[in-house]
């Protein structure tokens, strides 16, 4: 088990499957929502979680304010976990205003290829395929062009402004950043590192999130 740090679900617990993931430490999710909440990227977003396993990163975004949240899983175990766990955060928004979260059980690659597939080039991708936040926590044997594709897939899927977190083992080098990624700032705890990225601009000096 492990439990909704904070928000409207805090101190709920969660499920986790019993073999195939590998759930993000509490000291780990708080880190990155503290980190969120101080670029101003939680509240009203619409966050994408990709092998989201049990949901957890995900829902926490859910509990803290998000207005939308996707889960990406393609284990059958997981996706239903993850199912569960959803009507668990839900819980605890019966008096209304409860975020939309949807599990989707599919490949990381196919859904990210399926939202950004358009008839035409030229058209702007519906709103429901664009999000401010992306968390990545891919299982540790995922190969580093795996990961390269999964990120390259992401970027025309992100608002103006987004984030992208990649949560990987120490022991892996840095990801592989696609054009129209760069990346912002590394930090580790214990065995996990966390990479943090934006979309690129013509000025990428003028990053809208305060680094220090």
């Amino acid at each position: 088990m492990t439990r909704v740090i904070a928000g409207a679900a805090g101190s709920l617990r969660l499920e986790v499957p019993q073999a195939g993931t590998r759930p993000t430490s509490d000291r780990v999710r708080e880190a990155i929502f503290s980190r969120l909440e101080a670029w101003d990227l939680i509240d009203d977003t619409r966050v994408l979680d990709l092998y989201a396993g049990s949901g957890a990163l995900g829902l926490e975004a859910a509990s803290r304010g998000a207005r939308e949240v996707t889960l990406v899983e393609k284990n059958p175990q997981a996706a239903q976990v993850a199912t569960r766990n959803r009507s668990t955060v839900l819980t605890a928004f019966r008096d209304g205003h409860a975020p939309r979260i949807t599990v989707v059980r599919q490949s990381v690659q196919g859904f990210l290829d399926s939202a950004g597939h358009t008839s035409d080039q030229d058209m702007a991708l519906p709103a429901s395929s664009i999000w401010d936040v992306a968390l990545l926590d891919p299982p540790y044997d995922l190969s580093e062009a795996e990961l390269t594709a999964n990120l390259s897939a992401l970027v025309p899927l992100l608002a103006p402004g987004a984030c992208v977190l990649v949560e990987r083992s120490t022991r892996t080098p840095e990801p592989g950043w696609p054009e129209g990624l760069s990346p912002l700032r590394e930090k580790r705890y214990g065995e996990t590192a966390l990479w943090w990225a934006e979309p690129s601009t013509e000025a990428e000096a003028d990053s809208e999130l305060d680094l220090l």
